[in-house]
């Protein structure tokens, strides 16, 4: 039984920034939200306390090495930081390029570029939402630029590889074009390769299956899909009328789905065939950053996770070992309570439930 290589996206947004002060509040970081959230409904799990790292500064590396360790606990192999860059501009970047200069935590590392704008959402359909900063494609100079601004996290030993190559990703692999992406990838692979760095693994993320086959004519080698938000493409006219009616009546948020019905989903709709890497999620709920209009899953537990994980496992379980990721959504995105750090109610058990079931898989 093939072991997976587990790698958990890692969020960079606990900490004060110039532009969340501007956009938001003096000193808003994520915490801002999650310290805020409410029960929206009756067993509703609000608000979700951290334990053993509290609320923490990204900006403390002994923070960042207490995290490292805990994964290395849990059997991750390593991080995908979300890395922002805008035209030359990049944002949150301090965690990432501090972890890089310092060499420290000795823990492996990739990217997933968040290639998408941003937006203060109004929440108010009549109202548009304002757009804070514009993502876009420019061409090849910018690529260069881009390339050259990472080039120390490529040379770094940290970096994760798949057969040899440099794993990158792209969080809205839709929203490039073929073009662009033509451009970006050849671009890239040619400076990879001046520097001996022997090319990059692209991987496209997505949350809709039917965009597998787009996302590969770009020209990406692999794609992820986060199946949560398929959940919420229940077309049934009938269930949607008795879901807004509920709302009406009682104020409790239409997109609440039971974990087991998520795991199901997954189980029934992940296509080893493809050139899939699966991404699971240990729980999920939005809510303390959009309220009653935020995606919930309901009813995660320790033990639902590790069913998860078992059968996740078993069914990538033919893949060669170097070919064999399953990314982890997230390690630590509380505004959308997303996370295997410990809180108060769960403490590691999360964590205990991973690293038992990677123990049963072989090398």
């Amino acid at each position: 039984m093939s072991k997976p290589r587990l790698i958990a996206f890692y969020l960079p947004q606990f900490y004060p920034t110039k532009e969340n002060d501007e956009w938001w509040q003096k000193g808003f970081t994520e915490w801002t939200n999650v310290g805020n959230a409410k029960p929206l409904f009756r067993g509703h799990y609000q608000p979700r306390v951290p334990a053993d790292l509290g609320y923490y500064d990204l900006r403390v590396p002994e923070v960042r090495e207490q995290q490292a360790q805990m994964a290395r606990e849990a059997g991750i192999e390593g991080f995908c930081y979300w890395h922002y860059w805008f035209n030359g501009k990049r944002l949150l970047d301090r965690v990432f390029r501090e972890v890089v200069e310092s060499g420290k935590p000795d823990f492996p590392f990739c990217l997933c570029w968040a290639n998408h704008s941003w937006y203060q959402k109004t929440w108010d359909p009549t109202k548009p939402d304002k757009l804070l900063i514009e993502q876009t494609y420019p061409g090849e100079q910018d690529y260069i630029d881009h390339f050259n601004a990472m080039l120390p996290a490529f040379k770094d030993k940290r970096y994760i590889r798949v057969n040899g190559k440099l794993l990158f990703g792209f969080f809205s692999a839709v929203d490039i074009s073929n073009e662009q992406f033509d451009v970006f990838s050849s671009t890239w692979n040619r400076l990879a390769c001046e520097h001996g760095l022997g090319g990059f693994e692209f991987f496209g993320f997505t949350f809709e299956a039917d965009k597998y086959d787009s996302i590969v004519d770009k020209g990406f080698n692999s794609v992820t899909i986060d199946y949560t938000k398929e959940m919420l493409h229940d077309t049934s006219f009938a269930m949607n009328v008795v879901k807004r009616l509920c709302r009406s009546i009682t104020n409790r948020p239409n997109k609440v789905y039971d974990y087991q019905s998520y795991v199901n989903h997954v189980l029934q709709n992940f296509d080893l065939n493809k050139k899939v890497y699966p991404c699971i999620v240990p729980n999920f709920d939005h809510s303390p950053r959009s309220g009653n209009r935020g995606f919930i899953l309901n009813n995660s537990t320790p033990q639902k996770w590790g069913g998860l994980c078992s059968k996740v496992f078993e069914m990538c379980s033919t893949r060669p070992h170097e070919e064999n990721l399953v990314f982890i959504k997230a390690w630590n995105e509380w505004g959308e309570g997303n996370y295997l750090e410990p809180d108060l109610k769960f403490g590691k058990e999360y964590i205990s439930f991973l690293r038992t079931e990677i123990d049963k898989c072989q090398d």
